[in-house]
């Protein structure tokens, strides 16, 4: 990989012009396309396999003039105190409203006066009208929307207490300015780790390309794709972050190689084969998370993932393609001070490779006398006290998972929006005067079509009403409405619990036990569905795929990192230490949006079950990100043990020149993934915390802490693979050895470092024979670990350009 990714950078740069011209051509396209098109995304979640999605479907193609796509609206009227809805003064601005409403839209199916369908609380004080039009939520007007609010104000101004709810006021959610605050962090960030101008600059334009391309190509494909509303902010929201850390890791690695001595076109193909590497592994990891979500089998899910997962390809793409490109362009302003700086028998910024004795420190590299860096401080810390380290970390990630236990999981309504706003204050009208269940009743079809006794629909439903109303937890049933041939009818269940409450859930696995015995018929059958059986079936449907796709993520994780460091416990280590960081973050979404610990800190006005999606979702995008951190840190020490160090000493080494690009990589990520918490939709925010948490935990607790404590405590034994299982597995060359063995035409590094985004992959070997002292690997001139299984290495062992690597 490293050597094909050598000659992208190197192509790259040579067609700069090209390759930038192409890659702003795409997003002049995808801009345009977003402009001509009026594509909008679905408001519906379908669950194949359910029996809620089966009677949903069952009764759109019995009943077709029930609007089942439709939106609606319920306009919920309330008397002044003291008053009652029936009043005549009352009664005639109900009817004004009425009236207003059906002039609102020439889309408008229905307007149902509430006093002809006896739509009034039994204290007479509230009322209500349910509004149904044509076509969905995403494609009524501004103008029909606004309809629907002047005509509130109409029964406001006669008196009345007026609010609306139903998705006829659904809003395609934003973000604010989410993206803003995320960028500018970033930048203040890039400025400060790579103290140019010009070199913090990259990284963000060549991630705002990015996500303008996917992000538009998404919005476009919302229609015909049938895309959630959420799928292209969180498609940005990972966009954004992985897109700016991977070019960071690339052009960080870039500055390096120029600090080595080598000329600008050398440097940016060793940067695109090394960094460039651990880039594209560390992108497919998530890509391939992110298309795990398929085995869910929630369409709304798997298009979430597939969106995500593209988001990410083009910032890999960008990484390898743009990035080198754009290097080309910024010639000698990315150089660190250091390489740009006159030295005594060289020449300043020369662009060819200097002789060996113009060696040049490299960045990050304490020169001799000098205070080591803070990695390396703290990495003599962990190693001295590994067992304090280890236990202090684990106990504290394991106490704030501990809310995960309690989690609750549903799908959110309305109970769920600002208390502030007229869709929750409708709900919670009508929850206060036809009791908390009204807000989420149950339908049932009953299907008597196989049925051959000559009994109608009708008389079977009337039956099955009947059994209901004994069952627990029901507060009424309406009268069956048959369809037009007689072979279904359906009614309304309103249980005596809110739509997320857990006897709500029982009730409706009673119904599912027990209405068909009701029937009296045994080819009958009666389906249960609503948006609150939707809604228990998706938390369901979730609650079951999670052990298994966690199974099959940390079994993904197990096999990528055990072909990348070619050993057992790094990837067992990787594996329990993505586990903390998910359960970790699951806890601290649990205690705030749940528990409502600190909620007004973060702008969390409701507090409830978390949302059914979010939960695996993060999952899937923790998996792939941390495996980012650990191959960009651990591959340096994997390649320091290998060169000569002992197992401790390699641990110290990874972290001076890994530590401070990884550190501010995790920032930038926390920083994008933080802003989303200002977005209205609780979705978002709920993502945007569980993602900023999970990279806290994940890159400051468990790689900088966990990782160098269990490795310094295992010692050599932590790179221990199997004769047979090295033979077999194959050399991804992930860290560049390939690389590395390549006659340099520069001088080499003052002091060894490769891999990692702050140190060029050059090492000179502790003896002239190849051999590496006391390094754990059989001194077998073919081994895969010493000569990266290139054939004829170990011919090469004797020559000097064998002796680096």
């Amino acid at each position: 990989m490293a050597t094909f990714l050598y000659a992208t950078g190197r192509l790259t740069y040579a067609w700069r012009r090209w390759v930038a011209l192409i890659w702003i051509a795409l997003l002049g396209v995808a801009g345009a396309a977003v402009v001509t098109t009026d594509s909008q995304p679905a408001t519906e979640i379908s669950i194949p396999g359910t029996e809620a999605q089966e009677a949903f479907d069952l009764l759109s193609e019995r009943f077709p003039g029930m609007g089942a796509d439709g939106a609606t609206a319920r306009v919920v009227f309330r008397a002044p105190d003291g008053g009652a809805i029936d009043d005549p003064a009352h009664a005639a601005a109900v009817g004004d409203v009425v009236a207003e409403l059906e002039r609102g839209s020439d889309r408008i199916a229905q307007v149902t006066d509430p006093f002809e369908t006896q739509a009034v609380s039994q204290d007479l004080t509230t009322a209500y009208s349910q509004v149904s039009y044509r076509v969905g939520g995403t494609e009524l007007e501004d103008a029909e929307r606004e309809a629907l609010l002047d005509a509130a104000e109409t029964g406001r101004d006669a008196g009345l207490t007026v609010e609306i709810g139903g998705d006829a006021l659904f809003e395609i959610p934003s973000t604010g300015v989410a993206e803003v605050i995320g960028v500018a962090v970033a930048a203040v960030v890039l400025v400060i780790t790579l103290g140019s101008l010009i070199a913090a600059g990259l990284p963000l334009i060549t991630a705002l390309i990015g996500v303008g391309i996917a992000v538009s190509a998404i919005t476009v494909l919302s229609g015909p794709l049938e895309l959630d509303s959420t799928t292209p902010i969180l498609a940005m929201m990972l966009g954004l972050a992985v897109g700016i850390d991977y070019a960071l890791f690339i052009v960080s690695r870039y500055r390096a190689e120029l600090a080595a001595g080598h000329d600008r076109r050398e440097a940016v193909g060793r940067a695109t084969g090394t960094a460039g590497s651990a880039v594209v592994f560390a992108g497919l990891t998530v890509i391939i998370a992110m298309c795990g979500l398929a085995v869910v089998n929630i369409p709304v899910l798997t298009k979430m993932g597939l969106a995500a997962a593209g988001a990410v390809a083009i910032a890999v793409l960008i990484g390898i393609t743009l990035i080198p490109a754009l290097l080309g362009f910024a010639g000698e302003k990315v150089r660190p001070q250091v390489a740009r700086r006159p030295r005594a028998g060289g020449t300043k910024g020369a662009d060819s490779a200097g002789d060996a004795g113009d060696t040049v420190p490299v960045e990050g590299t304490p020169a001799d006398g000098e205070r080591p860096n803070m990695g390396t401080r703290w990495a003599r810390f962990v190693v001295r006290r590994p067992i304090a380290v280890l236990l202090v970390a684990v106990a504290g990630l394991g106490v704030i998972a501990i809310p995960a236990t309690q989690m609750e999981l549903n799908l959110p309504d309305e109970g769920s929006e600002p208390p502030s706003s007229t869709q929750r204050q409708a709900y919670d009208m009508l929850a206060e005067s036809f009791g908390p269940g009204f807000n989420g009743p149950l339908l049932l079809a009953v299907d008597t079509a196989d049925v051959d006794n000559g009994q109608d629909a009708g008389a079977i439903a009337g039956a099955v009403a009947e059994g209901i109303r004994g069952l627990d937890n029901v507060v009424a049933v309406t009268e069956p409405i048959p369809d037009e041939t007689g072979d279904t009818a359906m009614l309304t269940v309103i249980p005596g619990s809110t739509p997320s409450g857990v006897e709500t859930a029982d009730l409706v696995h009673d119904l599912r036990e027990e209405a068909s015995a009701f029937a009296g018929a045994d080819d009958a059958r009666v389906l249960v569905t609503g948006q609150t059986a939707m809604a228990i079936d998706v938390s369901e449907r979730i609650d079951d795929a999670m052990a298994p796709y966690l199974m099959v993520v940390v079994g993904l994780a197990f096999v990528l990192l055990t072909v990348v460091f070619r050993s057992l416990l790094v990837p067992i280590k990787a594996g329990l230490g993505f586990l903390l960081s998910v359960f970790a973050s699951l806890g601290a979404v649990v205690a705030v949006f749940q528990w409502g610990w600190l909620a007004g800190l973060f702008g969390v006005e409701v507090t409830g079950p978390i949302m059914s999606l979010m939960p695996i979702f993060l999952i899937g995008v923790v998996f792939g990100l941390a495996m980012d951190y650990e191959v960009f840190l651990v591959t340096r020490m994997r390649e320091a043990y290998v060169h000569g160090e002992d197992a401790r000493q390699a641990i110290i080494t990874g972290f001076r020149y890994s530590a401070r690009v990884v550190t501010a990589a995790a920032i930038i990520m926390i920083s994008v993934f933080a802003s989303f918490v200002s977005a209205d939709e609780p979705m978002i925010k709920m993502i945007g915390f569980g993602l900023a948490a999970a990279i806290l935990f994940d890159a400051f607790v468990v790689r900088m802490a966990i990782v160098p404590a269990v490795l310094a405590l295992l010692g050599r034994s932590a790179w221990w693979l199997p004769a047979w299982l090295d033979r077999i597995l194959p050399n991804v060359d992930v860290e560049g050895e390939k690389l590395a063995r390549r006659a340099p035409g520069a001088a080499e590094p003052a002091v060894p470092g490769a891999g990692t985004a702050d140190a060029p992959a050059v090492f000179a070997r502790r003896t002239a024979g190849g051999e590496v002292a006391d390094d754990g690997f059989a001194d077998d001139p073919g081994d895969p670990a010493r000569h990266g299984g290139v054939p004829g290495a170990d011919a090469e062992r004797d020559t000097p350009s064998s002796r680096r690597r």
